[in-house]
């Protein structure tokens, strides 16, 4: 019977791939151990070695595109108080 796939947590697979990369254990052993096969272990571990954990994860990236966009409509917002600014003191003037 075959086992259901199992979604791993970026914090998970860095841990898994950090130990595995310290070389106390097997990956046979750390396999056993975090119920995992081996060579999702290596693969992990290649990861790691080419990265760094932000490739398990997304999270900064979303991070990243969220902080853009705030910083855009800030921008756009900015611009129209500007502007709405700029046509107060026209008006202003007329008055005084």
């Amino acid at each position: 019977m075959a086992k259901t796939r199992q979604r791993r947590s970026a914090q998970f697979k860095f841990q898994v791939a950090l130990a595995a990369l310290k070389e106390q254990k097997t990956l046979s052993q750390l396999a056993s151990e975090y119920d995992v096969h081996p060579a999702q272990i290596a693969q992990w571990k290649k990861y790691l070695l080419e990265g760094g954990d932000s490739l398990f994860g997304q999270q900064r990236v979303r991070e990243h595109h969220a902080q853009s966009a705030r910083e855009a409509e800030l921008f756009e917002q900015i611009g129209r108080l500007k502007m709405e600014l700029e046509w107060l003191k026209k008006k202003a003037d007329r008055f005084g």
